[in-house]
């Protein structure tokens, strides 16, 4: 039978001789293991069932070889490259996320490679031992249930264990990831300081999110009484070099957009100024390093017109008439900037109403945090 065989095939892995369970009766009074036992969870006398449900402690394992091997108080682990009985293990400090996954703490690592290798392989097996017995007591729970049939894995209400283990590798420790690699992780992401590596349990694909895949740019529309536009001049060899254009630039981390676009104006040219509204934003793809780019076009309220310029970016900055701007041969080639443009001014004209930014608190996270919406439908 399909089920028959999905059973041997989860319980292969952990040892368990399934055959011989499934043929005796249910009322049999075999010391060795029953259906009865099975239903309170059969790892009683692993090292598995000591664990916190929230927390992973750090588990001491006998150190005999190359495999892991049950015994009645903990897991040993058998490695050819060492033969003493006597040295021990300890498993990964980590603690669970609020998705079936673990996240292994990144300040208590084993300080040497060799150390973190054994830690990791324990706990490895320890995670994949948990999610292996875990299928094997819902597919038991399914015979009781229902009997053996013909049913998909994915169909049943399965609550397995840890299925994705997150391990971030400071800098200091770089010397661990391709230890971490050759074990079977996977690169995720990478910032200025750590490395992070994910692990998919399941013989399935991976249903971890994905590693982050925009970046976010910021641009401020600033005009004065006169009709001018505050327009920069980059120092930079590409496609805009020479050109009058908006004072752009990326938003730093934790920073909300019309933030990001007033400080990116205060840098470049020394003027402050004020958000009004949000009135366009583009989204192109495999920009730099072939991830996708959003640009936020914010409607910024001068508050000062005196001209500052940063001069490690910018070449030159100056108080623009509208009309010369848009002049530009760029902008009679180029729809999209010209559009962005022509939005700006019927929004400066109250021909167009873009979105203003209100700060409200979600129940999700209980943070505070801006939603973005059209004012003219704020009721």
């Amino acid at each position: 039978m399909v089920m028959m065989a999905a059973v041997m095939d989860a319980c292969q892995w952990s040892g368990f001789c399934i055959q011989r369970l499934i043929e005796q009766p249910r009322s049999s009074g075999a010391k060795d293991c029953s259906f009865q036992c099975l239903s309170k969870g059969f790892l009683q006398k692993s090292i598995l069932s000591t664990t916190s449900s929230t927390q992973l402690k750090s588990s001491t394992v006998p150190l005999h070889g190359s495999s892991y091997v049950h015994k009645k108080k903990g897991m040993h682990v058998l490695s050819p490259n060492i033969s003493s009985p006597s040295m021990r293990v300890e498993l990964l400090d980590a603690w669970d996320d609020d998705y079936d996954g673990v996240i292994i703490n990144p300040e208590s690592l084993p300080l040497s490679a060799n150390a973190f290798e054994l830690a990791l392989r324990a706990s490895l097996s320890n995670w994949k031992l948990k999610f292996q017995h875990g299928l094997v007591l819902v597919l038991f729970s399914h015979i009781l249930s229902h009997g053996f049939g013909i049913v998909p894995l994915a169909m049943l209400p399965m609550k397995q264990g840890k299925k994705g283990l997150w391990l971030k590798i400071l800098l200091d420790q770089a010397d661990l990831v391709p230890i971490a690699i050759q074990e079977g992780f996977n690169y995720h992401q990478a910032e200025s300081g750590y490395v992070m590596l994910t692990y998919w349990i399941p013989n399935e694909p991976s249903m971890l999110p994905a590693s982050p895949s925009h970046q976010i740019g910021v641009g401020g529309f600033v005009l004065n009484d006169k009709r001018e536009v505050l327009v920069v001049k980059e120092k930079c060899p590409c496609s805009c070099s020479g050109l009058w254009k908006l004072p752009t630039g990326y938003i730093n981390k934790s920073e909300d957009v019309f933030t990001g676009a007033i400080r990116e104006v205060k840098e470049e040219t020394g003027v402050d100024t004020i958000f009004l509204e949000l009135v366009a934003f583009r989204h192109a793809h495999l920009v730099a390093f072939e991830n996708s780019d959003l640009l936020f076009v914010c409607m910024l309220k001068p508050l000062s017109f005196e001209i500052t310029i940063d001069e490690k970016e910018i070449q030159a900055a100056k108080w623009m008439p509208i009309d010369e701007l848009i002049g530009q041969p760029f902008y009679q080639e180029d729809h999209m900037s010209k559009k962005v443009i022509d939005i700006c001014m019927s929004a400066y004209e109250d021909r167009y109403s873009g979105f203003i930014a209100n700060q409200l608190t979600s129940k999700i996270d209980g943070k505070l945090s801006y939603l973005y919406y059209n004012y003219s439908n704020k009721n």
